[in-house]
């Protein structure tokens, strides 16, 4: 997974070179929960750099690194679950643009995203007293981390480009992997979140 991750950033560095390449800065709101469960949405954040590749007038190809917390959480019986994963995703997509007036577009994109599980813990709260679990650190009899670090899934998407250098998005992710391994968790689990961002491009 680090050579995954690490091809990609040299990917992302090589075409900083080309004119073509616009970046930017966002942040935002993640709401996120997993599959397979009885368990609420979790209201978290995300903040990260986007690069748009221009290939003409109306597509782009847009990637960057975006820091993102994820996970859900469970109410029962006065005892408070909430997991609170940390991840690295790195986005490939490809972007359509439409032009509704001088540099204001209505912008769609879609493809493949890889993450990297960075850190965050499992806490329990009942009756005022809280425990926490590290969710990528080797935890009980097991001798494994509850929280697979790799992440792969599908990213979508669509926002505004406001005179040429405002962004409004709304993204939704849908993991391939799950996030929890099976020595954990009897059903599949995966990934689902919804990510609310405004941002600058230069």
């Amino acid at each position: 997974m680090k050579k995954t991750l690490l091809t990609l950033l040299l990917g992302l560095l090589a075409v900083t070179g080309y004119s073509q390449a616009r970046f930017d800065i966002h942040g935002g709101m993640s709401m996120a929960n997993i599959t397979n469960s009885e368990a609420d949405m979790k209201v978290g954040y995300t903040v990260g750099v986007g690069m748009d590749y221009a290939f003409n007038e109306m597509w782009s190809f847009q990637s960057g690194l975006n820091f993102t917390s994820k996970g859900c959480k469970v109410s029962e019986g006065g005892v408070d679950t909430k997991m609170n994963p940390v991840y690295l995703d790195i986005p490939l997509l490809a972007a359509v643009k439409f032009n509704i007036t001088e540099g204001n577009r209505f912008v769609v994109n879609f493809g493949p995203y890889v993450g990297f599980g960075l850190g965050g813990k499992m806490t329990v709260e009942a009756s005022g007293a809280e425990v926490g679990t590290k969710l990528f650190k080797k935890v009980g009899k097991n001798d494994e981390a509850m929280m697979n670090r790799c992440a792969v899934g599908l990213q979508y998407g669509v926002g505004f480009e406001l005179d040429d250098h405002y962004l409004i998005n709304l993204t939704g992710q849908y993991g391939f992997t799950n996030m929890i391994k099976e020595s954990f968790a009897d059903e599949s689990n995966k990934n689902l979140a919804f990510l609310l961002t405004v941002g600058y491009r230069f």
